[in-house]
């Protein structure tokens, strides 16, 4: 049975902040695990996106796509990995929920990454979908980074991630 540690919780504080970082991971587990609850403060904008990055790199990242507004359904790709969260015009305190799986982190593959994402908002609509990432490195992941998927705007304060190794013993 597999078993989950708390590797560490990052909390945004007063002011915001341009992302939430988690450095030397250690190679000790099979996969990784965050759990993310996000909001930014992109002005205007009810629903708004994040994105992850491995290692300092934004480059060799793809993602095919399923979501949902409440009302419609579509698919896409990115050059990204990404999920849905709450912008400033969102209803306020509301913050979205996102579960990042990252298998074999460590491994000399590609990695691949998997994400369930809903952006709150407590109105008739809101982002939720599925999320299949990867990452075309061989290298090990050490370092993570989330982040606004858009350049200049900041986590808002009170987002919080945290990051667990699983152990498949």
């Amino acid at each position: 049975m597999p078993t989950f540690k708390s590797i560490a919780t990052v909390t945004v504080g007063s002011g915001g902040a341009a992302s939430i970082s988690f450095s030397s991971i250690p190679s000790t587990y099979t996969d990784l695990l965050i759990l993310y609850s996000g909001r930014d403060v992109r002005t205007g904008d009810v629903y708004s996106n994040w994105k992850i990055e491995f290692n300092g790199s934004s480059s060799n990242l793809s993602c095919r796509l399923l979501y949902g507004t409440g009302s419609s359904a579509a698919s896409g790709t990115d050059t990204t990995i990404y999920g849905w969260q709450p912008g400033d015009s969102a209803t306020a305190s509301t913050f979205s929920n996102n579960l990042i799986y990252i298998p074999n982190y460590t491994s000399s593959n590609y990695k691949s990454v998997s994400i369930d994402t809903v952006e709150e908002n407590n109105t008739t609509s809101a982002y939720m979908g599925l999320t299949a990432g990867l990452w075309s490195n061989t290298a090990a992941i050490t370092s993570i980074t989330i982040k606004s998927y858009y350049a200049s705007v900041n986590q808002a304060q009170y987002s919080t991630a945290t990051l667990y190794g699983i152990k498949n013993s």
